[in-house]
C-alpha cells in the first residue's frame, strides 16, 4: 500500500553499500504535526537511490513510500523492524520547492482512500492539556 507525505528535506545521507547486492540511501523529512515537528527518516534501496539527487536540504517535497516490515530471529528471540522505503520524490505542490514556506504540511495518509474507511480507524481528537504548557519547551 503506497502513502504520501509532505514536508521539508531536513537531511539527506550518503549512499551506503550494504553488501554486495543491497545498497540503500536515507533521507529525513521535516513534517509538521501540532505544535512540534516530526522527523521521519525514510530509505530508498537499489536503483531508487538516486531519487533525490535532484534535491537539497530545506526543500519542499512530496514522498511516496511503502510501508515495510520484517522480522527476523537473533538468539531465539523474534525481533521486528519497519522501514518507510521511498520510491518517488517531487517537489511539493504550491510552487515552493527551493525552501521551507511553514505552510500546512500533509499528514502521512493511504492512497486511495477509499481502503481506509473503517470507522473505528479513525484518528481521535487530541486531549487538551491538562495544565499550561506555556513554561515547558519540551518537544513532547
Amino acid at each position: 500500500m503506497a502513502y504520501d507525505v509532505t514536508g521539508r528535506l531536513h537531511e539527506i545521507f550518503d549512499e551506503q553499500q550494504v553488501s554486495e547486492k543491497f545498497r540503500k540511501r536515507e533521507f529525513v523529512l521535516e513534517v509538521q504535526d501540532g505544535q512540534y515537528p516530526e522527523h521521519i527518516k525514510f530509505q530508498m534501496v537499489q536503483d531508487k537511490t538516486s531519487l533525490i539527487d535532484p534535491f537539497k536540504m530545506g526543500d519542499e517535497v512530496k514522498v511516496t513510500f511503502n510501508l515495510r516490515g520484517r522480522g527476523f530471529n537473533k538468539n531465539g528471540q523474534m525481533l521486528y523492524f519497519t522501514n518507510l522505503e521511498a520510491w518517488k520524490i517531487e517537489p511539493a505542490s504550491g510552487g515552493n520547492a527551493g525552501g521551507y514556506g511553514g505552510g500546512q504540511q500533509q499528514q502521512a495518509a493511504p492512497r486511495p482512500a477509499a481502503q481506509n474507511q473503517n470507522p473505528t480507524l479513525r484518528a481521535q481528537p487530541s486531549a487538551a492539556p491538562i495544565a499550561s504548557d506555556d513554561d515547558n519547551d519540551l518537544p513532547f
